[in-house]
């Protein structure tokens, strides 16, 4: 029988490195963002609507290929497609077919999937940059009114209230009737895309204003800041490195979340008469011209459905993304 080995009792203790050699491969810190795209994989449903979203911004930069391959010039009359004593188009569901794939409009021939993919671009365009004037607006107002609170909050927040109880539908319908066909270096739907983008995005900035002040009160008491501020930071450098990098997630979710309201908004006002003016094709625009036509479904179907799938993809992701970012929510 082997005696066992006479190990001093500092030697037989399992020493630090040892334990940690090779450790250092496997460890890895992860970043809010990792973390949260983690979450978001997870979420297939907000997945999907990810992905719907990219596939229609890809639609709305490349429509021009893309009508051209599979369809035809969407202002462009096909008389040869409608039925000359009824004015309705020829053949089944409104003459689709591999010549015209949705089918063409009533009266002109105007083809439908053209029209539909043409019209994408104004309402995403309308959408996000609305979206970015209501954000940058929003973002710093609410940041301004929480970081120093006192009487500039109570000013920012009455100025809040007032935009939040203004009209803005029944204001953007006068607006649009008096705005003159020039103006500002602009002229026709030029000047009509960016009265759009003003009257909503600048008219949308209270409610994501709100959220952010909320979360700037929340921010300014925590101690990074209170490190920053007892180490002689100044005013500017603890909002732009210590505030607004911890918004930028509740930010990004309330934008992907707003830009399903403003193009729902601008698709209002195309159906309404006072959005882009006509025969540019926009989405509430052909929704506008079908409801003559109600006993042709397919007129009505194709543009509604477009408006519908955008605004649920949108959706689906803003919830996805808020929940990813919301660590109570897991």
């Amino acid at each position: 029988m082997t005696a066992p080995l006479d190990v001093p009792g500092s030697a037989a203790e399992a020493q630090p490195e040892s334990v940690l050699a090779g450790a250092g491969k496997d460890i890895q810190g992860r970043s809010l963002t990792r973390i949260a795209w983690m979450r978001l994989r997870r979420d297939k449903v907000a997945l999907g609507g990810g992905v719907i979203v990219v596939l229609l911004i890809l639609v709305a930069i490349f429509s021009g290929p893309i009508i051209s391959v599979f369809g035809h010039d969407p202002l462009e009359f096909h008389q040869e497609a409608i039925d000359q004593s009824t004015l309705l188009p020829q053949g089944s569901f409104g003459n689709m077919g591999s010549e015209y794939l949705l089918g063409v409009e009533p009266v002109n021939g105007r083809d439908i999937f053209s029209r539909i993919v043409a019209g994408a671009w104004i309402s995403l365009l309308i959408g996000f940059l609305a979206t970015l004037v209501s954000v940058v607006i929003g973002t710093v107002l609410g940041v301004v009114a929480g970081y120093f609170g006192g009487w500039v909050d109570q000013v920012i927040g009455r100025i809040m209230d007032v935009f939040l109880a203004f009209p803005l539908l029944v204001f953007a319908i006068a607006l649009a009737g008096v705005v003159p066909d020039k103006g500002f270096g602009l002229e026709g739907n030029g000047l009509r895309i960016a009265m759009l983008i003003f009257i909503i995005g600048f008219f949308s900035w209270p409610s994501i204003g709100r959220i952010v002040r909320g979360q700037t009160l929340s921010l300014r008491e925590r101690e990074f800041v209170d490190a920053a501020r007892s180490l002689g930071a100044r005013h500017g450098y603890i909002l732009f490195r210590e505030v607004l990098p911890n918004l930028l997630a509740p930010i990004l979710v309330y934008a992907t979340l707003l830009i399903p309201t403003n193009i729902l908004f601008e698709a209002s006002l195309s159906f309404l008469g006072v959005g882009i003016n006509p025969p540019t094709p926009t989405w509430g625009g052909m929704l506008s011209e079908a409801v003559r036509f109600y006993t042709l479904p397919h007129f009505v179907l194709f543009p509604g459905l477009a408006i519908f799938i955008t605004v649920l993809a949108f959706n689906l992701f803003g919830d996805g993304l808020r929940d990813a970012f919301d660590p109570r929510a897991h």
